[in-house]
């Protein structure tokens, strides 16, 4: 009897892990929402949503922060992270209303990233307008490869 070849199949449960992941904590959030209107997401740290682009001369990162105050927004630049931080506040509220949803995360934030190539920290420019931060970077040049010679003792 000839043997047949087995064929697998790749399942990768990641996204449905990380998905799941986040429906929990939102559905225990919103659970706190409903017990207690007192209950902010505010107590724990928020990322901002970011994306880096890469030019053969520049890098350039978006992070979004809709609803952040231009004031609030902190930036660090080193040669090879960003890192931004700062404080989303609450919006008008009304009272003692209680909550029915609550997706928009307000409070601290922060995020660091490592930048794809180094950067001349000195060329870094930052605007912020309509709720997106852009920052711009000129890349350093790669160091060039040295070639040593070396004597036979």
């Amino acid at each position: 009897m000839e043997e047949m070849p087995m064929n697998y199949i790749k399942i990768s449960l990641d996204d449905e892990i990380t998905e799941t992941a986040r429906e929990f904590e939102k559905t225990i959030d919103d659970m706190f929402h409903m017990i207690n209107s007192g209950y902010s997401v505010s107590q724990r740290t928020w990322r901002p949503q970011m994306d880096i682009y890469e030019s053969p001369d520049r890098l350039i990162i978006f992070a979004e922060m809709a609803g952040v105050k231009r004031e609030h927004i902190h930036l660090e630049i080193s040669s090879r992270t960003v890192k931004v931080y700062g404080r989303r506040t609450t919006g008008a509220g009304i009272g003692n209303a209680r909550y029915h949803l609550a997706e928009i995360p307000f409070g601290y934030f922060e995020r660091s990233l490592v930048l794809p190539a180094p950067i001349d920290t000195d060329s870094a420019e930052a605007v912020y307008a309509d709720g997106l931060l852009e920052i711009r970077m000129t890349k350093l040049p790669l160091s060039k490869v040295h070639k040593i010679m070396f004597q036979h003792r």
